[in-house]
């Protein structure tokens, strides 16, 4: 009786992921041969390519390929050109979206940053996990489906949006202000700016 075959669990190392984000921007990497044989990267290679080892770049495709995260598209010179699969950004998109953060700027410009959504009941899931992800990125709940952030936050929520599939119910805002602004001010500790 054959067992059953044991699954290959593959671990995610910085250098991993960053193979995937230079993929997923576009960034080249052409190679001749089969990606599940004998792969090999060709030509002068961008300089972001260039602080990982060839040996270990190739590997790294390989388990990629193997894992479908990439796939192969042929070019009109006879090489190939390693791309991310629908699989792979997805990958990509769940990397990013467990390290989002919004950036503090050293002055406040006074101005509120606004999401609006209206998400059916058929995506509740999708809702709870936007909510929960719009609290750890500490945007205050003005009300049920408002939510707000003293600082620019559109590329976060954009990323979210879009992971989720979500684009369609989601707004976002720039207020010059709200009313009972006080309770927001204490939240974040921030003082209204001097005009």
């Amino acid at each position: 009786m054959m067992g059953k075959k044991n699954k290959v669990k593959r671990i995610y190392s910085p250098t991993k992921l960053r193979i995937l984000l230079l993929l997923q921007a576009g960034i080249a990497l052409s190679f001749a041969g089969t990606i599940g044989k004998q792969l090999r990267v060709i030509g002068e290679i961008s300089d972001e390519w260039k602080d990982i080892g060839r040996q270990y770049l190739k590997q790294i495709i390989r388990e990629f390929y193997e894992d479908r995260l990439v796939s192969e598209k042929d070019n009109a010179d006879g090489t190939k050109t390693i791309i991310l699969t629908e699989k792979g950004k997805k990958r990509v998109l769940t990397f990013k979206s467990s390290t989002l953060t919004i950036p503090v700027p050293k002055e406040w410009d006074g101005f509120w940053h606004g999401v609006f959504y209206d998400i059916p009941e058929k995506h509740k899931l999708k809702r709870h996990a936007f909510r929960d992800k719009m609290s750890d990125l500490e945007l205050f709940p003005l009300q049920k489906s408002v939510f707000v952030h003293p600082f620019p936050c559109r590329d976060q929520i954009d990323f979210l949006v879009e992971s989720l599939e979500l684009r369609k119910y989601v707004r976002y805002g720039i207020l010059t202000g709200i009313t009972n602004e006080e309770e927001l001010l204490l939240c974040f500790n921030l003082k209204k700016p001097e005009k």
